[in-house]
């Protein structure tokens, strides 16, 4: 990562401008002003109107320090940009590039690198296509294309590239298969927390594992999923953490990602991390964002949403998100709980609900010789299962709850020890 700050200019055609600049300045931007063209639809040619492009040029050559990114608030076309880096003679970044930018620099996994340059090879097909018209008209290539060089030879190497990227993803998604395999066959609850970037997932991963996944207050802080064990020994949970979703990605970036995002579909419970000391309009548009995730994704596993960091709201702020809630009919479907991660409110709601939505626990009785072998199967038990109770005599009887997925290994592992099971 380099902290050194660089110069950056916004250019929007709307005034909310928030999110943008946070996202700038994950990738330590620093924006030294901001040009607003009120706009419904933008301009054809160079997104935002000739005199507005004017003015821009004007405000870099007269700066006193090097503008070293422009960046779009909103999604550029291939001309618009060409034109745009043409005329001010600058890096100019769209909202999905900037992000790109911001994933490839929150990668530190090899699954997330490969990810992530899925993702920028297919931002970068239309582009390329635009250099390789440009060029072949005899204008000079844009910045991106580094300089002049055959912009067809780089074409094929993306496509090349792409396929080789898909490859290796697809051996990494098979892997990852199979741990979750293996996790439920281990007799593990599976837990995904989702929500937008920034929600406060990986502090709640922390808190309920007693992990040390790294939590920092900038946008996609998390881009590769951790696991962690539920510190809790009611029964045997996994707790995954995923990246954070953001407003208007398109399809083709979600399915880059679509590796690690199997984790929600999969998971037998989603808690879904919602900020709620966000205005209402800008609650309701990320919930709604997630929500709309969590649908194109297929999840159809119970999805609790989780109200965070409570502790910078009022109370009848919190109950008017909750009336907001109510009218969108989210609780209707879904349980709600509102919490604080960074002061703890509430946690044990929070552990209670996710017990009630677990799927398929059984709760048995098991009478046991009192003998070694017992022993040594009643420590497996007390790693795979809740065990509720035990009590030592000629018999040993063990009250447990555990995942339905290994109702038949513990009966059988019984039965090798002429024990008997009541369920």
């Amino acid at each position: 990562m380099n902290n050194q700050k660089k110069n950056a200019v916004i250019v929007s055609l709307t005034d909310d401008v928030s999110e943008i600049k946070q996202l700038a300045e994950s990738l330590d931007y620093c924006i030294v002003e901001t040009f607003i063209q009120h706009r419904k639809t933008p301009d054809v040619n160079s997104y935002v109107g000739s005199g507005k492009v004017k003015e821009i040029k004007e405000f870099i050559e007269n700066y006193d320090d090097d503008i070293d990114l422009i960046i779009v608030d909103g999604k550029l076309k291939p001309s618009q940009w060409f034109i745009l880096e043409k005329k001010l003679n600058v890096n100019v970044y769209d909202r999905l590039r900037l992000i790109l930018a911001i994933f490839r620099d929150r990668a530190d996994r090899k699954e997330a690198k490969l990810q992530v340059r899925l993702a920028e090879l297919q931002y970068e097909k239309p582009f390329v296509r635009e250099l390789i018209h440009r060029a072949r008209g005899g204008e000079h290539p844009g910045l991106m294309a580094g300089g002049e060089y055959q912009v067809d030879d780089y074409f094929e190497i993306i496509k090349k590239q792409t396929k080789k990227v898909r490859e290796d993803l697809n051996k990494i998604r098979d892997e990852r298969e199979l741990h979750r395999q293996h996790r439920h066959i281990g007799g593990f609850f599976l837990v995904s927390l989702a929500g937008y970037t920034n929600a406060g997932k990986s502090s709640l991963l922390n808190l309920l594992s007693g992990g040390k996944v790294k939590v920092e207050k900038r946008l996609f802080s998390t881009l590769s999923t951790t696991t962690r064990k539920m510190r809790e020994k009611n029964v045997p949970i996994l707790l995954t953490d995923t990246v954070g979703f953001i407003e208007n990605l398109p399809a083709w970036i979600v399915n880059a990602f679509h590796s690690t995002l199997e984790e929600l579909e999969t998971a037998d419970i989603v808690l879904l991390v919602v900020d709620c000391s966000d205005c209402e309009e800008l609650f309701g548009r990320k919930l709604n964002t997630a929500m709309s995730e969590l649908i194109d994704l297929d999840v159809i596993s119970p999805v609790i949403i989780v109200l965070n960091k409570i502790d910078l709201i009022s109370e009848d702020e919190l109950l008017s998100k909750l009336k907001y809630l109510d009218s969108l009919g989210f609780l209707v479907d879904h349980k709600v709980v509102s919490v604080s991660v960074s002061e703890r409110k509430n946690i044990d709601d929070l552990l209670d609900v996710v017990y009630e939505s677990l799927p398929d626990i059984s709760c048995l009785t098991l009478y046991l010789p009192n003998s070694e072998e017992t022993q040594s199967f009643i420590s497996w038990l007390y790693r795979k299962t809740h065990v509720c109770s035990i009590s030592y005599d000629e018999i040993v009887k063990v009250d447990i709850k555990c995942n339905s997925y290994i109702f038949e290994k513990i009966t059988s592992m019984c039965r090798k020890l002429k024990g008997k099971i009541v369920n």
